[in-house]
């Protein structure tokens, strides 16, 4: 079922977007040759605990997911696309690092993305970044009433293609409202002019994630949840939570 939101839902949506933004900007100042994923963890969970907000992600545990998630933030480095578990692995010179995160607050979520390098950046890592979020913002140009969600995964997938980039497949972007999954599914590749049309008051969770090596191959590791480059090559992702007004798309998680 999809909830259409009103103008004021979305105004409570974007409160819980900037708790968002501001524990995804912390967690950037923090990182740093050195520092742990689980202390990065402890940055964004001291952020929702400042905002008196919640995790959509602690414990949070789809079909797929053999166990609950363990943390607030996922933490994917490297050749890891997303959904990368904090660990104790302490962040290295040239680390390309992806970190997602979720809040809930006063009844709604919000969830967002970034990737970044650590120390100094291989050029090749800057333009897979770059064009990440390329796609973002293309997909997000593309969420305005009367569109289609398929215009929303062209727009995507068309940056990523051109760029040379592999998309992974399976995994997308999302409906978010009360709950951080919520319908409709939206592909990062697609055909324009199919799929759900979009109106407003319709809030999606819009994700690009992009594979260096062209390919799109992907498999998930042993602790069931992180999804890694099938050719070692490394990923970027990039999400906002996006509202579709009849003054155009509003980014709720906007930093």
């Amino acid at each position: 079922m999809i909830e259409l939101k009103t103008p004021a839902s979305i105004d409570a949506m974007y409160e819980t977007g900037q708790v968002v933004a501001g524990a995804l900007t912390a967690v950037r100042k923090s990182a740093d040759v050195g520092v742990s994923l689980l202390e990065l963890n402890e940055v964004a969970h001291d952020a929702l605990r400042a905002a008196g907000a919640s995790s959509p992600f602690l414990g949070y545990r789809p079909s797929f997911a053999p166990t609950p998630f363990p943390a607030v933030l996922c933490t994917s480095v490297n050749d890891a696309i997303v959904h990368g578990i904090p660990t104790g692995h302490r962040l290295r010179d040239g680390d390309l690092v992806s970190v997602d995160f979720g809040a809930q607050l006063g009844g709604w979520a919000g969830d967002s993305a970034l990737s970044f390098v650590v120390g100094t950046p291989r050029p090749a890592d800057l333009r897979l970044i770059e064009t990440a979020e390329r796609a973002l913002a293309a997909g997000i140009g593309a969420a305005v009433v009367g569109n289609r969600i398929g215009d929303i995964a062209h727009a995507i997938g068309t940056v990523c293609r051109e760029a040379g980039l592999g998309i992974p497949q399976d995994f997308g972007g999302h409906g978010i409202g009360r709950r951080m999954h919520e319908d409709p599914s939206v592909p990062n590749e697609g055909r324009p002019g199919r799929g759900l049309r979009l109106r407003a008051g319709l809030v999606l969770a819009i994700e690009p994630m992009v594979i260096g090596g062209g390919t799109d191959g992907y498999h998930v590791d042993p602790d069931g949840w992180t999804l890694r480059t099938d050719d070692g090559s490394r990923a970027a992702h990039a999400e906002h939570t996006v509202a579709i007004t009849e003054d155009g798309p509003r980014i709720l998680t906007a930093r």
